[in-house]
């Protein structure tokens, strides 16, 4: 893969979790941050942590931090879904920054995280965020289902076309 590659995959990304969101900005309140015994609990807490896996890894971890989300960046930011669209619009910012920066040498970049011991490289780092947002949406969109809930729409296949830039 290469760094073009990985722009289009998070395009595809961004347009998802935005799809989501608003899926979930629909529900009623009490429905997104009820206990739903998944693996985060509830819809909410389940897409809170995909954008912390994204902040974690790609704004903190790759500048050296530590790979969890520092708690001032998340005092309040999850108590509303518009300060989870905030939230999400600066993480998808600062991503952006890098991918808009990105070029084929910087994939192989070592990235540490806290809950590995060896270093991975900046383009495992990409694609872990992506798989960890798959795996994820599956626990949302099985979720939604169990409660007579459409899905939005999430097929890779003819994303240029639906979602294109």
């Amino acid at each position: 893969m290469n760094a073009d590659d990985f722009r289009r995959i998070y395009t595809y990304n961004w347009r998802v979790l935005h799809a989501f969101l608003d899926t979930l900005d629909k529900l009623p309140a009490q429905l997104v941050s009820s206990n739903l015994e998944a693996s985060h609990l509830s819809m909410k807490d389940i897409f809170t942590h995909i954008l912390t896996v994204y902040d974690g890894l790609l704004n903190h971890a790759r500048d050296g931090e530590s790979s969890g989300v520092p708690e001032s960046e998340l005092d309040e930011c999850f108590q509303s879904m518009e300060n989870m669209k905030k939230y999400m619009n600066h993480v998808e910012g600062a991503v952006d920054k890098l991918l808009e920066n990105l070029t084929d040498s910087m994939l192989g970049h070592p990235i540490r995280v806290d809950w590995r011991e060896k270093e991975y490289s900046l383009a495992d780092t990409l694609m872990q965020a992506t798989l960890e947002q798959a795996h994820h949406l599956g626990e949302i969109i099985a979720l939604l289902w169990q409660h007579n809930i459409e899905p939005p729409e999430m097929t890779w296949i003819g994303s240029q076309e639906t979602f294109a830039t």
